[in-house]
């Protein structure tokens, strides 16, 4: 078993606390049968360069010394045996014959078929959540002496106290609602002067912000998650840190960050590693800028970078026992990375998923990035999942917009016909809304009907659904800013008159709504047919859409309808799917229904049926 990083920690500081030249070594461990075999250290201390390092542990070998421009670092590569046994070495820093430095690396033994982990997949469904705005777990946490910024719950930019410990108290909660999995908005650390709640300018990748907790609670968290038989998706960025990040008051090297110190910002224009008459001046401009002042743009093409970021996310998956990654801005690192990231990752653990965000309505745009893509310029990615920004589009102009020949639910139809351009779009991760959009609630007019329509078709369309923390008591919102979409939780901190966990204040349409989404959700966990089943659609006609999904054995037939009254539609249009089946049980009403050749769909609502033979 690992030791507790805690322990880990205070045992490693009374260590180094003698050595005054060392004062980080990262990764701060590892562990044996790993499949990658290679282990670079980054080293920081004062002129820790001017020393020789030492060595001798059976197993271990001493590659390389590496010394960059910032006397204050080293690089030690480190090739590990594939029989390598846990246990303790010293890394020794001397100067000739006088050690000045001594640090304690553990190399701890990994957890049973952690390799072999399952990874997110279309058996599940997640829950998307801001940690700060969720639940108030510890409020002896809210403030940390020395950090720069404290608890200012009514400032929508401040820091609110949500935390890790609100979210493991909650986990039954989720649970009951038929979520099979949770991503959290990035927690490491984020020491900066303001704003820094969302989590998006890590200055620590080692470290979760005290804030939220600590390393132990964010792997109790998992643990938890694990004994449910739920997972945990990290949100992890690649292409920038904070500008109070430790290393940006001491760079190892100047290409460590792109356009430092003059920065300049990127022109976000994502579409330039498709275009093919691109320039490489608009390519450099996407990808070397930074993406807020706030946040410094690190350069992947610096071997050294690369190496410490593909590290990182292996740390963190064996540390906390992860099944995915959501991995922010994708197109804005450099590409090549990225590729090499995906591919080290799938090879250290074959079963688990990573989704990228690259957020384009254009669906030739994300399939360049999918795993299995054929792309003209040769590029090839092995991210088997990207958020599928197109089909959320067309769903919410689709149940918005009026019926008539090119607008309405043909939006939604017209962009599943557009699936050809993927490797494998049921491995896409699909959402209603998520933490930088409106609510989808405020994307339908905040009409509860039409809510449920597009929740249900998000639930029993191809690919992996993710649903936002909220969506299931129709939380809305009066501004369009980040501060306003991501409220706190009602119920989530003492005091709250509304209160979501037990009910307490709520309106009768949003309890309604918890029991439409935790009746079908739950229904979703053991419907094989969702997860693993064809899809075959029909074009909508008079305000109605009908689609299957379906194998061998089984079929579900959904229908929306977006009309004002109650349609009966005859299903003899659907016999390619529909013979042999003559009955079928209603999933959202429970109602039996004992003659398929006419089904009634209430007015502006869902059916989900069981077919039976």
């Amino acid at each position: 078993m690992m030791k507790p990083f805690i322990t880990f920690c205070l045992s490693l500081l009374a260590l180094v606390a003698s050595a005054q030249n060392l004062d980080r070594v990262e990764p701060p461990n590892w562990w044996v049968g790993m499949k990658t075999t290679h282990l670079q250290l980054l080293i920081h201390g004062e002129n820790i360069s001017q020393t020789d390092v030492t060595l001798s542990y059976p197993g271990v070998e001493l590659e390389s010394v590496t010394k960059v421009e910032n006397p204050n670092y080293l690089f030690v590569d480190l090739k590990l045996a594939s029989n390598v046994e846990p246990g303790k070495f010293n890394i020794e820093f001397k100067k000739g014959k006088k050690l000045v430095a001594t640090y304690s690396y553990e190399l701890w033994e990994r957890e049973a078929n952690s390799a072999n982990r399952t990874g997110f997949n279309s058996s599940d469904v997640i829950c998307l959540i801001t940690p700060d705005r969720f639940v108030n777990g510890d409020p002896g946490n809210d403030e940390v002496p020395g950090m720069k910024e404290g608890l200012d719950r009514s400032y929508k930019w401040g820091r609110h106290g949500g935390d890790i410990r609100g979210i493991i108290n909650s986990l039954d909660y989720l649970q009951n609602l038929g979520y099979t999995a949770v991503w959290l908005n990035p927690v490491l650390e984020n020491d900066m002067p303001e704003s820094s709640y969302h989590g998006y300018a890590t200055t620590d990748f080692y470290k979760v912000d005290a804030r939220f907790g600590s390393n132990d609670e964010y792997r109790e968290l998992n643990e938890e998650l694990d004994k449910r038989g739920m997972k945990l998706i990290m949100d992890m960025i690649f292409n920038h840190c904070g500008s109070e990040h430790w290393w940006m008051h001491d760079m190892p090297m100047k290409d460590w960050i792109n356009n430092y110190p003059e920065m300049k910002i990127t022109n976000h224009r994502r579409t330039v590693h498709e275009d093919p008459h691109a320039s490489k001046a608009d390519i450099s401009a996407l990808v070397d800028g930074w993406f807020v002042s706030a946040m410094p743009d690190l350069n992947q093409r610096n071997p050294f970078v690369a190496r410490y970021l593909i590290q990182n996310s292996i740390w963190w998956t064996e540390y906390v026992g992860l099944e995915g990654i959501r991995q922010d801005t994708w197109p804005y690192p450099d590409k090549n990375m990225m590729s090499e990231w995906t591919k080290e990752m799938l090879e250290e653990y074959p079963n688990f998923n990573i989704v990228g965000e690259e957020w384009s309505v254009n669906p030739a745009i994300v399939s360049y990035w999918q795993k299995g893509k054929y792309n003209q310029d040769g590029y090839k990615n092995h991210a088997p999942s990207m958020m599928d920004f197109p089909l959320q589009s067309a769903v919410a102009s689709g149940l918005k917009n009026d019926e008539t020949w090119d607008t309405g639910l043909i939006q939604v139809y017209e962009a599943l016909s557009n699936d050809f351009l993927y490797p494998d779009p049921f491995h896409l991760t699909i959402f209603p809304d998520n933490h930088d959009m409106s609510r989808f609630y405020v994307q339908v007019g905040e009409d509860a009907d039409l809510l449920k329509m597009g929740v249900a078709f998000f639930l029993t369309t191809r690919g992996i659904p993710q649903i936002y923390y909220g969506t299931e008591i129709l939380m809305r919102h009066d501004g369009s800013e980040h501060g306003d979409i991501r409220a706190d939780f009602p119920g989530g901190w003492e005091g709250d008159k509304v209160n979501a966990f037990t009910g307490e204040g709520l309106s009768d349409a949003a309890k309604d709504m918890q029991k439409y989404v935790a009746n079908i959700q739950n229904w979703r966990k053991s419907a094989n047919v969702i997860h693993d089943g064809k899809l075959l659609h029909f074009i909508p006609e008079n305000g109605t859409y009908t689609y299957f999904r379906y194998t061998d054995n089984e079929a579900v037939m959904v229908i929306l309808n977006k009309n004002a009254e109650e349609k009966a539609i005859a299903t003899d249009r659907f016999k390619e799917v529909t013979n042999g089946y003559t009955s079928g049980k209603e999933i959202i009403s429970g109602k039996e229904i004992s003659d398929i050749s006419k089904v009634t769909v209430p007015a502006k609502s869902a059916v989900i049926v069981e077919l039976k033979r």
